[in-house]
């Protein structure tokens, strides 16, 4: 009898045509048994040993098939063999700084309170402990680092958490070809592979979220299909938390005296970081408020972006999208087109970038929406009261940019960083949001709708995401975890009576 789910095929960004068969989309009975089969490694991940071991074996796998991983990737995403190997070393570098945390142990948060009859407190210890069977929507922008191998895979390794990874559509070769490596990464250590499982397909995205074993979500991806899976996870019998990442303007603000002092280094840095990756970066500078006369800068914008390459994106459907949204922004009162984004030489499918122009006064509730390609809204105000005014109307977004003269160091600078900071998880001072440094002091989420927590999918606190603490109260020392104990065996940093 024939399979009645629908094949999954790759296809070219470059130029539309599908290509080779790589799975068949999973339905409700496949959901069931790989969740369950992930959740029944548990006990294989409860050893930090054997997750340290884990995470470093996939970044040897993943880095040891980096010519087949870059190719594939490639082949289904058009981003090219230079971002893909930044990409792919960012990855594997990733996998290896979870697994040095892991040994560390600090991410325990272990605290030990003796007992202290005078307190009347009895004797407490607590530490952080695995959720269970983790959920994680790779996101189409990064098929590596954000995908099958990426943050939210590897933090929750980390954390000792099975993973079920629902594949994103446009590129489920790559996510097959790095879930197999990671698979024979484990089985290499004598652990089972179904501790990473893969799915494809719309449908399983909802079933993957509503099954009782799933104990949390991670999500990359827009904010309409974000915010769809969230309230599944809210209106389960046992709701989840649900950590995603949707949408961001990043909004950036150049003082009137940057704009007359800076304004060639001002436009040829907006312009690389708007068009980077084609303007598929979730971090992408989206909306640039500029003082109204900035007419040096918007010309400097212009020459350098003309300049920029085009490219495909991800999928015609985004391509269509972006094109039908650049256009509908420019045809609102009062929006100039400084640069028409459109058809590049560069591929059947490719397009070029765009910049769009609007006083602050007619800024319309379209110009603050996400426009997800390689254009940006410049917003020229007049005065003080204006920029405020547009700030007042700003969501929650990952990073929020302040462009500066080099003498703008005093109160007023402070202050216009303090009225930035509600709007966003990273402010960024003189330079461009664009990248996401894999690092300790790195915060990657925001307000809503940037994200739907106060955690971080980047950066060693993303381990957070996926623990639970537990206390221990008057328990004997043979019956605590070899972390709790007062000869503490595994050399876990702890916080006694502090």
């Amino acid at each position: 009898m024939s399979d009645p789910r629908r094949p999954v095929h790759t296809a070219d960004p470059r130029t539309g045509e599908p290509g080779v068969q790589v799975a068949v989309e999973s339905g409700p009975e496949q959901v069931d048994q790989m969740v369950r089969a992930a959740a029944a490694t548990a006990p294989a991940l409860a050893d930090r040993t054997v997750r340290a071991a884990l995470l470093r074996a996939a970044a040897d796998r993943l880095a040891g098939a980096a010519a087949e991983v870059i190719a594939a990737a490639d082949a289904e995403t058009a981003l090219g063999v230079p971002r893909l190997t930044g990409e792919l070393a960012r990855t594997t570098y990733q996998l290896r700084a979870f697994a040095e945390q892991v040994e560390h142990g600090g991410f325990l948060d272990v605290a030990i309170d003796h007992a202290d009859p005078a307190l009347g407190r009895p004797d407490l210890r607590r530490m952080k402990v695995p959720l269970g069977v983790v959920a994680v929507f790779a996101a189409s922008n990064f098929p590596l680092a954000f995908s099958v191998p990426g943050g939210d895979t590897a933090s929750a390794l980390a954390a000792g958490c099975p993973v079920v990874v629902k594949a994103h559509p446009d590129h489920p070769a790559t996510s097959e070809l790095c879930a197999r490596l990671i698979r024979e990464a484990a089985v290499g250590l004598g652990l089972p592979a179904e501790l990473l499982g893969l799915l494809h397909g719309f449908e399983a995205g909802p079933e993957l979220v509503r099954h009782p074993l799933v104990a949390a979500v991670g999500f990359t991806g827009s904010v309409r299909g974000g915010r769809a899976l969230h309230d599944v996870a809210a209106a389960r019998p046992r709701p989840i938390p649900f950590h995603g990442e949707l949408g961001s303007l990043n909004p950036v603000v150049v003082t009137e005296r940057a704009a007359a002092t800076r304004a060639a280094e001002i436009g040829g840095g907006l312009a690389a970081s708007f068009t980077l990756g084609t303007g598929q970066f979730c971090v992408k500078p989206g909306l640039v408020l500029i003082p109204a006369g900035a007419a040096e800068l918007e010309q400097e914008l212009v020459a350098a972006a003309a300049k920029t390459d085009g490219g495909p994106l991800l999928d015609p459907r985004m391509r269509e999208a972006f094109l039908t949204g650049v256009q509908h922004r420019a045809a609102q009162p009062g929006v100039q087109t400084l640069l028409a984004a459109g058809q590049a030489d560069a591929a059947p499918l490719a397009v070029a970038p765009g910049v769009l122009a609007v006083a602050a006064a007619d800024l319309t509730e379209e110009l603050l929406e996400e426009c997800f390609g390689p254009v940006t809204v410049l917003v020229r105000y007049a005065d003080a009261a204006e920029l405020e005014a547009v700030l007042g109307r700003l969501s929650g977004n990952l990073t929020a940019t302040v462009q500066l003269a080099a003498d703008e160091r005093g109160p007023e600078a402070a202050a216009l960083l303090d009225r930035l900071r509600p709007l966003a998880g990273r402010l960024v001072v003189d330079n461009w949001p664009t990248g996401v440094a894999v690092a300790p002091a790195m915060h990657h989420g925001g307000p809503y709708p940037a994200s739907t927590s106060t955690s971080t999918s980047v950066g060693a606190t993303a381990v957070e995401r996926w623990l639970r603490p537990v206390s221990y109260q008057n328990t004997p020392q043979e019956l605590l975890p070899p972390e709790l104990r007062d000869a503490n065996p595994l050399g876990v940093p702890q916080r006694v009576n502090a």
